[in-house]
């Protein structure tokens, strides 16, 4: 019989492609992670990796045992999830992830219903950027997480997880000249933007490019308020959506651009249905609705 951990340790590795990264991803040691995946060879009775070196690639078995795995821990979620559905309350850890404006934002009411409805509940919330979302939640680090995707960034489809919408922002250009709304206005200006592996860095550059020019970027910030601070001090133009664009300074303009930002809620494929997830779930909706 295999053993499941082993399994999730297989799915990583065909996302993640090292063992290093797995190791990383489950706060394992790569040496642990390597002996784990021996006996889960052994216990297939067929090898599933092929090593040349440091690099590690599946075998034919490989990929079909990891195409299994898929399915295979989907349903031992939807089985945890309808024996969590037989207790009484609710209770336990629920860990949240949430990128920052969201959890300024949308997320504060929802924790205060879920406290008030809930309390025996152990709400954790980890501030973290979309694109670190699907790893944390395959990692079991998560049980939920509010994402996002802007229109220059679409979010790469997860056969391990699902998602559903929750709601969609209007992006701004926002500036300190009134008189200049086209972000092919300022091809020549500084930029400010995101760190450069956020989400927010690459949906700036990808709007610009879709305007003919690539931002000379001068400064990084990752808060939206720092971002508006920074524009209102004439350092430079940006991209902000709708939920970092409130309380912006008088001096900044805020001109309405092509792009949308939208946020979802996503959990591990077969969790939607267990009661925390649901409970957050509902929540979060009736928070969104309204901001």
């Amino acid at each position: 019989m295999m053993d499941v951990r082993r399994l999730r340790l297989l799915l990583e590795l065909t996302r993640r492609g090292t063992i290093t990264a797995v190791a990383d991803a489950f706060a394992y040691t790569p040496s642990a992670v390597s002996q784990q995946l021996a006996v889960l060879e052994r216990e297939a009775g067929v090898p599933l990796l092929e090593r040349a070196g440091r690099t590690v690639t599946l075998t034919p078995a490989g990929t079909v045992l990891a195409r299994y795995a898929e399915s295979v821990v989907a349903v031992l979620e939807e089985a945890s999830a309808a024996l969590a559905a037989t207790r009484g309350s609710l209770s336990g850890p629920l860990r949240i992830g949430a990128f920052p404006t969201a959890a300024r934002t949308v997320l504060p009411a929802a924790l205060v219903e879920l406290g008030r409805d809930h309390p025996a509940l152990e709400l954790m919330v980890t501030e973290l950027d979309p694109v670190a979302v699907p790893g944390a939640l395959r990692a079991r680090a998560l049980d939920v997480a509010l994402t996002a995707a802007y229109d220059y960034v679409p979010a790469e489809p997860d056969p391990a997880l699902d998602t559903e919408p929750l709601l969609e922002e209007t992006v701004y250009l926002a500036t300190a000249d009134p008189g200049r709304t086209s972000v092919g206005d300022w091809r020549d200006a500084p930029w400010i933007a995101g760190g450069p592996d956020t989400q927010c860095h690459t949906m700036l550059v990808r709007t610009c490019q879709a305007c003919g020019f690539t931002p000379r970027i001068r400064h990084y910030a990752d808060d939206f308020a720092t971002v508006l601070a920074l524009v209102a001090a004439g350092q430079g133009v940006s991209l902000v959506p709708q939920l970092g664009a409130a309380g912006a300074p008088s001096a900044v303009t805020l001109t309405p651009v092509t792009s949308r930002r939208r946020t979802s809620i996503a959990y591990r494929k077969g969790t939607r249905d267990h009661p925390v997830v649901s409970a957050f779930a509902g929540a979060i909706h009736r928070s969104a609705a309204s901001t």
